[in-house]
């Protein structure tokens, strides 16, 4: 072999790996975009700059906040809290067994409305 055909041949050895892994991460992405529009639905739109964090209008369409969950505590309009063992500030110190009732009563409730 001659000196420029080792040059060539060293050439597009060196250049193949990093083509084929472009067009790789390309056919990626491309099936990776069609999945997300299919779970999410609409079109599919343009990419947005980083650090943006403006959601598309499909998402923002389907975000729903979770109800406010309120202490078990008849009567009570407390915030639970997990440190608390999902029961507000005031009533932290009730016993499991009376929790247990209150929660049961208020399931029942809900079945019966």
């Amino acid at each position: 072999m001659t000196s420029d055909a080792r040059t060539g041949l060293r050439i597009m050895t060196d250049t193949f790996p990093s083509q084929v892994a472009a067009v790789v991460e390309a056919d990626s992405m491309r099936r990776v975009r069609q999945a997300v529009v299919a779970v999410v639905g609409g079109e599919p739109s343009a990419p947005r700059l980083a650090g943006s964090t403006r959601a598309p209008a499909p998402l923002k369409a389907a975000m729903r906040h979770r109800p406010r969950q309120l202490c078990p505590v008849p009567g009570c309009k407390g915030v639970p809290a997990p440190v608390f063992g999902m029961m507000c500030a005031k009533h932290k110190d009730v016993r499991r067994a009376k929790i247990a009732e209150y929660r049961a009563q208020g399931r029942a409730t809900k079945a019966g409305a």
